[in-house]
């Protein structure tokens, strides 16, 4: 079981990995609305609680994921016309990451203590260098991150 910190910068069971690759983030389009209420959000990876505020975004394959309130204008920026806090087109900025390929099936438990996400072999475990760990599949980690190494 792997576990977000919520301590800003990346942790050391990627970072001291030797696996572990850098990546950044593609410029990539997303659909954007934003939770009224608390509410479940089903990922490909689990199910993740989401509160008032946070963002809950749709892929270019039809997959979703939630981004903390608090996460979100550090990680996207609204598409004109839309407004910085309104639904709709946002584009994801280029953020360096952290990655590890898992040669296993895997858990996350991320920062709120409660969502866990399930990652299978192949899939990437990614540390966003915020204090927050992610899983992302082979296939769309493929399509959205460019590597550094």
């Amino acid at each position: 079981m792997y576990r977000s910190s919520g301590q800003f910068g990346f942790s050391k069971t990627v970072s001291d990995n030797p696996r572990r690759i850098a990546a950044r983030k593609l410029e990539r389009e997303v659909q954007v609305r934003f939770a009224a209420t608390p509410c479940t959000v089903q990922t490909p990876e689990g199910l993740v609680q989401a509160k008032p505020g946070d963002a809950i975004l749709t892929g270019a394959a039809g997959e979703t994921w939630r981004v903390s309130q608090a996460r979100f204008a550090h990680k996207y920026r609204p598409i004109p016309p839309t407004l910085k806090g309104e639904a709709g087109r946002y584009l994801s900025l280029p953020n360096r990451i952290l990655a590890l390929r898992m040669q296993e099936p895997f858990e996350v438990l991320l920062v709120d203590g409660v969502s866990r996400l399930s990652g299978q072999t192949g899939d990437w475990l990614v540390d966003y260098g915020d204090g927050s760990l992610g899983i992302v599949s082979a296939a769309i980690f493929a399509t959205t991150y460019e590597t550094l190494d």
